[in-house]
């Protein structure tokens, strides 16, 4: 039995083992290998053969499989664990043991910087327990020291390690009477856990890293065909529902597609919504604004180039043509190319293929094409401006994508939608529209659609004093007539009366006109309340359905 009071012990240094292990007939001054009791000189050829097999195989089961073995038999290990470490979810687990059931086995998970085997994983360091009943770091996680004798049986845990890197730990159980023998196998696993450290990184890079990127590829996948689904554009208005109908049906085929409609009204979010649902889902997404370079860099980001295909080409690129294959690219205002640069896009609708600036060798796509444009390409068509034969191939299944202004009371949702986004993107308390900023938004036109409406929405967010976006937050274009007569008066009056408008619409508003109660709620007279009505051009018959 350990006599040793101390609980948790540093190892002694890896080259003691190897002097254990290979003493000397003649030299005194290193104890013998047999001298402990227990003899680890058998030991020397099998940690061979493990090295070797370790070496020549990546069968991880079938190497720890030996090691445990060579633990119970040779090492009178009575408890023998192998366990991992997933840097992802920070879990630590068993992987490989003896001496547990399964169920014992199951619950050996810890977490960084839990327990033993937690904090070995965290520290990189072996640590000894002469006696585990005296060690209140042990937290007994499998459950499985049943009898009187095992609060008496010692706990070795030792690091796997690549470099730094911390992978899983080699851990051991059982009764030493002399304290020598526990520092050499102490040392022997430290040899054991150095030899199964390569097998264990391929291990955990094939099955444990590799399935976690596949999962949260899968997740961002999901999110993305979540976030672009047709079900949640936003607006329910008749225009749009035509919108999503196209949509449903052009996603189950790879026919290109040209979306037009004008500047600000969504034409990227309707060809995210038609790749993250069509069969190319899984393939990129490669939007590229056609107007955004100019014309000597377009077919350079297009097609890619070769090296020294021009100044400043140092090196091989690929295009945006090569990182869609097997997805889809996006060429958002196509109307904007050049006649060359139109030939060499009717190439790739026709054929597939292309060859990179500078370049001979003729590279093969599978891609899908969407195109968008808020220009008549038909008009140009008859300028001269624009192929014919490009305007056919891109107008295969037209979707157009009507303005703001024709989409009734989906600025209604749109608007909320924005004040929801903004307020947790901003942290702002503001949850809802007034009536009358209602008003405002629903007669104002929108030229520069969807776009302008969220700018215009998030704008307001910051003026917005009082949890409520008021009409005096918006844009002065936004105004109503009866506010733009009251701003008139000057900037504080106009503010004066800019509140006062709309304190009587909402009191209106929330009584269903009843005149009497909203003079109470406002502190005036019935009489004054009329005064005010009329001023502001308001009748107390268009508040009866409420709100």
């Amino acid at each position: 039995m350990l006599t040793e009071p101390k609980a948790n012990r540093v190892a002694i240094p890896l080259a003691r083992a190897t002097a254990y292990a290979i003493a000397r007939p003649g030299q005194h001054e290193r104890p013998h290998p047999c001298e402990f009791g227990e003899c680890r000189s058998e030991l020397l050829p099998l940690l061979y053969e493990m090295s070797h097999l370790a070496t020549e195989s990546s069968d991880l089961s079938n190497i720890l499989n030996i090691l445990l073995r060579l633990m119970k038999r040779h090492m009178k290990v009575v408890r023998g664990m192998v366990s991992l470490f997933e840097p992802g979810s920070g879990r630590i687990s068993i992987h490989e043991s003896f001496g547990l059931t399964e169920e014992e086995a199951a619950r050996g998970t810890y977490g960084l910087g839990e327990g033993i085997t937690g904090r070995v994983v965290e520290t990189g360091e072996p640590i000894v327990v002469p006696r585990i009943s005296e060690e209140p770091m042990f937290l007994n996680r499998t459950k499985s020291r049943h009898m009187p004798e095992d609060q008496d049986l010692s706990f070795l845990c030792v690091p796997i390690m690549r470099g730094r890197k911390v992978m899983g730990t080699i851990s051991a159980e059982r009764l030493y009477d002399k304290p020598q023998l526990l520092d050499l196998d102490t040392e022997i696993l430290s040899i054991l856990a150095a030899t199964t450290a390569q097998a264990v990184e391929l291990y955990l890079l094939e099955n444990i890293q590799n399935a976690a990127l596949e999962f949260e590829n899968q997740r961002l996948r999901q999110a993305l065909q979540a976030k672009f689904k047709p079900s949640n554009i936003i607006g329910n208005s008749k225009p749009m529902q035509e919108v999503y109908r196209l949509i449903e049906k052009v996603t189950r085929s790879k026919t290109t597609v040209l979306i037009l409609g004008e500047s600000g009204v969504g034409k990227e979010l309707v060809a995210s919504a038609i790749h993250y649902n069509s069969i190319s889902a899984k393939g990129h997404f490669i939007k590229f604004n056609c107007a955004a370079l100019p014309e000597s860099v377009i077919e350079s980001e297009l097609f890619g180039h070769e090296r020294g295909a021009f100044t400043g080409a140092a090196n091989q690129r690929r295009g945006r043509f090569e990182e869609a294959d097997g997805g889809t690219i996006f060429l958002d205002e196509v109307g904007e190319l050049s006649l060359s640069m139109q030939a060499k896009l009717l190439r790739v609708l026709q054929e597939k293929s292309f060859e990179r600036v500078g370049g001979n060798t003729t590279i093969q796509v599978d891609i899908r094409i969407l195109a968008a444009t808020n220009r008549n390409l038909k008009e140009m068509v008859e300028t001269g401006t624009f192929r014919e034969d490009l305007y056919y191939r891109l107008n295969v299944f037209p979707i157009t994508i009507p303005p703001l202004r024709e989409r009734g009371n989906d600025i209604v949702a749109l608007a909320d939608y924005f004040v929801s986004h903004f307020a947790h993107e901003m942290d702002i308390d503001v949850h809802r529209i007034s009536t009358p900023a209602l008003n405002m938004l629903l007669c104002y036109p929108w030229p520069g659609n969807v776009r302008e409406l969220e700018n215009v929405i998030e704008r307001a967010m910051l003026l917005a004093e009082d949890g409520v976006i008021h009409g005096y937050n918006l844009p002065p274009s936004l105004q109503t007539p009866v506010m733009a007569e009251v701003s008139a008066a000057g900037t504080l009056d106009a503010r004066l009366g800019a509140i006062e408008y709309e304190m009587i619409v909402e009191t209106l508003k929330v009584h269903r006109g009843n005149m009497t109660e909203a003079a109470a709620q406002l502190g005036l007279t019935r009489r004054i309340l009329g005064l005010r009505m009329e001023r502001y051009k308001l009748d107390h018959r268009h508040f009866k359905q409420g709100s």
